[in-house]
């Protein structure tokens, strides 16, 4: 039989409410703090705010329970994002009641929300390339370094999978022409939510590892991918 474990859903439902959630805010607003690092202003999508915490699930999931079953969730995560911007496009596409139309209006609707097709498709990509990079090279450095030196492998992973994401998720809204993202802010973008996320992993680090301990002793879990296959289309635990 399966290992049962107390908080696995728990850990779970959160990972993939917090990814649904920063979809959400990448479409509704783009924020501008006013403040520029040499020739670049500090830009983002509002969904910089909360997408971070997506990857401290991500480390805690791997870190704990392992490959396998990260790689699970991250499918999870994939499949609720695109069947929410299935429904959000949906939902756009069908008539009106006139009363919401005239109070609010279709063209409110797709000023906010009418661009989440593209930003899904760049989201998924950069989603799925990023957060199989953050799991697979978190559980390397676990072996590699014998479980110890837990910081060093929640950073690492996130440099890695951050930049990953970062990069792929800013040049595909761009290329896809959604609604804010621009030829001209790429850079811009491309480094405040880098260096915006990797800071939040950062910050969130002593959390990150007294979750982490808790976990692993409620648990009693603490899985090493030795024998795994980090193959990213096989969905056994």
């Amino acid at each position: 039989m399966e290992k049962q474990y107390r908080y696995y859903d728990f850990v779970v439902a959160l990972f993939v409410t917090v990814l649904l959630i920063s979809n959400l805010l990448s479409s509704a607003k783009f924020i501008d703090l006013g403040v520029t690092v040499g020739p670049l202003a500090l830009i983002f999508d509002a969904g910089t705010l909360v997408f971070p915490v997506s990857y401290i699930f991500g480390d805690i999931l791997t870190e704990v329970y392992g490959y396998k079953r990260s790689r699970r969730v991250i499918w999870a995560g994939f499949l609720a994002t695109a069947l929410m911007g299935f429904f959000v496009w949906l939902a756009g596409v069908l008539p009106s009641e006139a009363g919401w139309e005239a109070s609010v209006g279709t063209g409110a609707y797709n000023a906010v929300l009418g661009g989440i097709s593209g930003l899904i498709v760049a989201s998924l990509a950069a989603y799925w390339m990023g957060e199989f990079t953050n799991s697979y090279v978190l559980a390397r450095m676990k072996i590699a370094t014998k479980g110890r030196w837990l910081w060093s492998r929640t950073i690492g992973s996130t440099l890695a999978g951050q930049g990953v994401d970062t990069v792929i998720f800013v040049a595909v809204a761009t290329l896809l022409g959604v609604s804010g993202f621009t030829w001209a802010l790429l850079p811009s973008i491309v480094f405040t939510n880098y260096v915006f996320k990797v800071m939040i992993e950062v910050l969130f680090t002593p959390i990150t590892l007294q979750v982490v301990i808790y976990l692993k002793r409620v648990e009693n879990e603490d899985y090493y991918d030795y024998d795994t296959r980090f193959n990213p289309f096989r969905l056994s635990a």
